[in-house]
């Protein structure tokens, strides 16, 4: 996981300002539509709505196909069936329906025909024909039980013809819906400012009657009604809550309410219309089709109810369609009106807050992950987000989903841009740079800490690493040219595994010599550790070749290896055209002769007092000596590490107390003693024949006094 820093931050916060202002803008409004309809749909397919249809408080008289292919309907025109409705409205009315609300509109009455008909027009020889429906209309009206829809524009208005104007004493009410710019009706007008007064529109008016109550706009313009206090995200209309897909609405074919008419059966309306809201209107597969927030998921024009007087027609199964009857519009209004069950959508504010902040989220994961963790994580998030968005859908309550969606996926591909172009070029220079040289795990570890190396030089604490094959020039002359190469591949990959493996860095290599360093160019804490667990490590690797390669078969490769720590300046260092990353100091040149001082004592590995200070309890060791290395005036006491802490062989140990006892001695001048000490282990231990040889000769020749125990090494 990549670091976050400061300018990342502020980064993600822009970039999640700049996503969250673009996908809220009025130019991308259509998105909080699309929500509803994302919405609507996931919440009717995951959840669905088990309320049965019986309970609706609104139901539907259709003028359907049934009606048009139904003597006597069947070749009429429309306004041929004014008297047959008046004596539906009348059963309607009788069998306790509350209110009755048209959404058909009679512009024409065949009163008014002027086709010639014999020796005068039709509509002269028909006078009379409305009067009974004129006379239902008038006495539904007057008991407050009808109300007739028209249609408000300036242009080309749509009203019932004059003689249902005066018998409903102007008793009329707007249908026009509210759509928004993709032709798709997800909220309806509330009211209407007709001669500077509000009007409420026809479901409102209708859902008013049933609950006996008048709504009220408050001085926040919030319309009341019967103490419901509508939500509208829009100034005066109500958010559609299509809750039950339009199958939760009960649905009666006008044909056989006629023919229920004609059979008397009065208890059939009082079972079907008492107490209830009736919307009349057409059903038809051409005619009055909407597009609703159903659109994605598909709606249904109702329920079929029960019958009363004629055989249902055969039918197939319904099947949801993306539009439905416009009746069933006005009926899920008057239902979310009883019910109060509108849907609340966020305001503007809420609706760019919340989305700046999923961009923000979204922004900062694809800071600190790599672009395809970055797109699950969206994925994810956007999932997670789904699901309490229709949780809460379930409640009416509309949160915006398209806008947040789209905003993260916005602020997850500025943010890789971001990173591509900006932050990452950094990272991207480093891996390349140190790809040859530095183990996978450690250029990671340098792009986790957010460190980079310092161009030109900077002083670090530094663990160095030499190592040398023994007597190997003599060796490669005995070998052919491909044998050498296969060799030295084998064994300088098997070392440089090991080295990298541990967080060292390979400097150079110098013929069959190998040149690293330990706590650079990533920071490591635990360098010295480290480095002596690397050549420890390869001390047994290079056993494990000489049994088991083919290339060292019969070779017998030693090697030597010296460990020094300190400061040393790291950097690239070289021309303005060409440089290495690479290190000096006095702590190399002492690692250097610290490597060829391993042959004085016929040693593998030696360690400055430096390094052993700083690997603390860590290892078991062995005081080799007191030495004053080529070019070095200060001594400095050297080691050998034996192996980790308490995991030293039974013989190490018995070498190490009697080369400690010798050592003590020698450097007391009691040579004779410390002879006696060395050759208990001389024979197994190449270091303590030197010290008892050195010791038998002092014994014999004692030095001045102004000796000191310090082997002063003539070579490197």
């Amino acid at each position: 996981m990549r670091r976050i820093g400061r300018g990342d931050i502020i980064a993600a916060i822009l970039i999640a300002l700049l996503a969250g202002a673009i996908f809220t803008s009025p130019p991308l409004q259509t998105l909080q539509g699309l929500s509803l309809d994302i919405l609507t749909a996931l919440r009717g397919r995951l959840i669905g709505d088990g309320r049965d249809p019986a309970t609706s408080p609104v139901v539907v008289v259709a003028i359907d196909g049934e009606t048009y292919d139904t003597p006597p309907f069947k070749g009429s025109p429309t306004q041929t069936w004014t008297r047959e409705i008046g004596r539906v409205l009348g059963s309607i009315a009788e069998g306790g329906a509350k209110v009755i609300g048209f959404d058909v509109i009679f512009k024409n009455s065949i009163e008014q025909s002027e086709i010639p008909f014999g020796d005068a027009p039709l509509g002269a020889r028909m006078k009379g024909f409305d009067r009974d429906y004129l006379i239902a209309l008038r006495q539904l009206s007057d008991s407050g039980k009808l109300v007739l829809g028209d249609t408000l524009s300036n242009d080309h208005p749509d009203v019932p013809y004059r003689a249902q104007q005066v018998a409903v004493r102007n008793n009329i009410r707007a249908l026009n819906v509210h759509t928004d710019t993709d032709d798709v009706i997800r909220r309806m007008p509330l009211s209407f400012s007709i001669q500077d007064r509000p009007v409420p529109a026809m479901a409102v008016e209708l859902a008013s009657r049933a609950l006996g109550a008048k709504p009220e706009i408050g001085p926040s313009g919030v319309t009341d009604l019967s103490g419901y206090s509508i939500p509208s995200a829009v100034a005066n209309t109500l958010t559609l809550n299509f809750r039950g897909m339009g199958r939760d609405v009960p649905t009666y074919s006008f044909a056989d309410l006629r023919a229920c008419v004609e059979k008397g059966d009065r208890d059939f309306f009082r079972r079907a219309f008492d107490g209830k809201v009736v919307l009349l209107g057409t059903v038809l597969n051409f005619e009055d089709r909407k597009l609703t927030s159903m659109r994605l998921s598909g709606g249904y024009d109702g329920t079929p109810a029960a019958r009363c007087a004629l055989p249902a027609p055969a039918r197939t199964a319904q099947k949801a369609r993306n539009d439905i009857a416009g009746v069933f519009v006005h009926a899920a209004v008057v239902r979310n009106l009883i019910e109060r069950d509108a849907v609340t959508e966020l305001g503007f504010p809420l609706r760019t807050v919340l989305t700046i902040v999923f961009a923000a989220i979204v922004g900062c994961a694809a800071c600190m992950l790599a672009p395809g963790g970055a797109l699950i994580t969206w994925f994810a998030l956007t999932a997670v987000y789904v699901a309490v968005a229709v949780g809460a859908f379930v409640h009416a309550l509309a949160l915006p989903l398209a806008e947040p969606a789209l905003a993260g996926l916005a602020a997850l591909a500025m943010m890789i841009g971001y990173r591509f172009i900006v932050a990452d070029r950094e990272e991207r220079f480093l891996r390349k740079s140190f790809a040859f040289y530095l183990a996978p795990e450690v250029i990671d570890t340098m792009v986790a800490s957010g460190k980079m190396p310092a161009l030109g030089g900077e002083m670090r604490n530094v663990t160095m690493f030499f190592s040398d094959l023994s007597g190997f020039s003599s060796i490669a002359e005995a070998m052919t040219p491909g044998e050498l190469v296969t060799l030295m591949n084998e064994y300088l990959s098997a070392m440089t595994d090991i080295i990298e493996g541990h967080g060292g860095y390979v400097d150079k290599y110098i013929g069959d010599s190998i040149v690293a360093m330990f706590g650079a160019p990533a920071d490591d804490p635990a360098h010295a550790r480290n480095a002596v667990r690397a050549a420890l490590k390869c001390h047994q690797k290079l056993a494990e070749l000489n049994a088991s390669n083919a290339a060292f078969a019969g070779r017998a490769l030693s090697q030597r290896i010296g460990l020094n720590s300190g400061a040393a300046v790291v950097g690239n260092i070289g021309s303005k055209r060409r440089f290495n990353y690479t290190v000096m100091s006095d702590t190399v040149n002492v690692a250097s002769r610290l490597e060829g001082a391993n042959k004085y004592y016929d040693t593998a590995i030696m360690a400055s007092e430096a390094t052993v200070a700083q690997t603390g309890d860590t290892f078991a060791w062995r005081e080799l000596d007191a030495i004053r290395v080529l070019g070095r005036g200060e001594a400095i006491k050297v080691f050998e590490p034996l192996a980790e802490k308490d995991a030293e062989s039974a013989e190490q140990k018995k070498v190490t107390a009697a080369y400690e006892e010798g050592l003590a001695r020698w450097r007391a001048r009691e040579f004779a003693e410390a002879v006696d000490a060395f050759e208990q282990t001389a024979t197994i231990d190449p270091a303590s024949t030197l010290f008892a040889k050195r010791a038998r000769s002092l014994a014999a020749n004692p030095p001045p006094p102004e000796w000191a125990p310090v082997n002063t090494l003539e070579g490197k």
